[in-house]
C-alpha cells in the first residue's frame, strides 16, 4: 500500500513488527503468535476444510485433476500431476474496504 503503514510487499517480519508494536509484545512472543495461527491455518487446510475469517474472507483448497501440458522450454509433451491449490475468496466487508466503501 504505497503511503500506508506498510511496505508495498507485506512481509512475515513486517505483521511480526506489527503484532509486537499493536499488542505490546515481545518479538519472541509476536513470532510465537504469528506461527501458531499459520499453523493453525495450514492443518485446517490439510484436513480438508475451509478456513473462514469474519470480515475478512475464506481459504480453501481446489482440487486439480492430472492433464496433458507442454515444457515451454522444451515442447516436450507432459503429464501435469493432480494435486490441491490453496485458493482465496475475500468477503464482501473486505471488498467494500477495499474499494473505499
Amino acid at each position: 500500500m504505497k503511503g500506508g503503514i506498510f511496505p508495498m510487499t507485506l512481509t512475515k517480519a513486517d505483521i511480526i513488527k506489527s503484532i509486537g508494536k499493536q499488542l505490546g509484545l515481545p518479538k519472541d512472543r509476536s513470532i510465537d503468535l504469528f506461527e501458531s495461527v499459520l499453523e493453525i491455518i495450514k492443518q485446517t487446510l490439510v484436513n480438508g476444510e475451509e478456513v473462514k475469517i469474519s470480515g475478512f474472507g475464506k481459504f480453501y483448497l481446489i482440487e486439480k485433476k492430472a492433464r496433458k501440458g507442454r515444457n515451454p522450454h522444451t515442447g516436450e509433451r507432459i503429464i501435469i500431476e493432480p494435486r490441491r491449490i490453496v485458493s482465496f475468496k475475500y468477503s464482501a466487508r473486505a471488498r467494500d474496504v477495499l474499494n473505499g466503501r
